[in-house]
């Protein structure tokens, strides 16, 4: 057993909805996902103790970043609109992808905590069995690093959908009516720069935990079903 000495990490995912509806707004969630990374750069303490994923997602999951360093990352690869909105083909990936992340990690010598996936998404599930999956996804019993899921609806999605995917009700969030679309998904991006550096600080204290943001503009999604 190799001795764990390289101190602790939290891998992170976000999960955007690059589905055809967000085609005019795609562009502010690059953006958004462009200035996390530069305030990450500013906070190279609480970057280092975070691993960070891009995963794209519609008809399938694309993945654009994969457990990067945020201190050493190059610029991220863009999002790109296409298809539909498969949140099965969401957490079918996350079933296999995270224990194969935490795994990797453990092997490098890191103490791992509990992931965390920002989801992100601006409409309706297409229709399919989800349930079944998100289950054994989040199922510490079933899958190595079951996640904790913060889950955000913007546009059209449904609070209470937002709610079932979020993994406790003070992780979903669904931005207020009237909120501009571009505007809702900068904060959301700023409340997980928030999220990811006080997450990241807090790995270093006595008393790691993850913290969520409410982004600006957005309420807990049981409170408006």
């Amino acid at each position: 057993m190799m001795e764990s000495n390289r101190g602790h990490l939290l891998p992170i995912y976000v999960l955007a909805d690059e589905s055809g509806s967000m085609s005019a707004h795609i562009d502010d969630l690059n953006d958004g996902l462009k200035s996390l990374h530069q305030a990450l750069l500013g906070e190279p303490m609480a970057a280092a103790k975070v691993r960070f994923s891009v995963l794209g997602f519609s008809d399938d999951v694309v993945e654009r970043v994969r457990l990067v360093d945020l201190r050493s990352a190059g610029e991220f690869p863009r999002l790109t609109t296409r298809g539909m909105t498969s949140y099965l083909a969401v957490f079918e990936d996350l079933i296999s992808r995270i224990p194969g992340d935490v795994n990797s990690l453990k092997a490098e010598g890191y103490q791992v905590h509990r992931p965390a996936v920002f989801f992100l998404s601006d409409g309706l599930p297409n229709k399919e069995d989800w349930k079944d999956a998100h289950r054994r996804l989040t199922d510490r019993g079933t899958t190595l690093g079951a996640p904790n899921i913060i889950a955000c609806g913007i546009v059209d999605a449904d609070a209470r959908t937002i709610n079932e995917v979020a993994t406790q009700p003070e992780f979903g969030f669904v931005a207020n009516k009237g909120v501009d679309v571009g505007a809702a998904i900068a904060k959301f991006c700023t409340a997980l720069t928030k999220s990811v550096i006080a997450s990241g600080r807090s790995l270093g204290s006595a008393s790691p935990q993850l913290v969520v943001d409410r982004p600006e503009g957005f309420t807990v999604a049981i409170d408006v079903i």
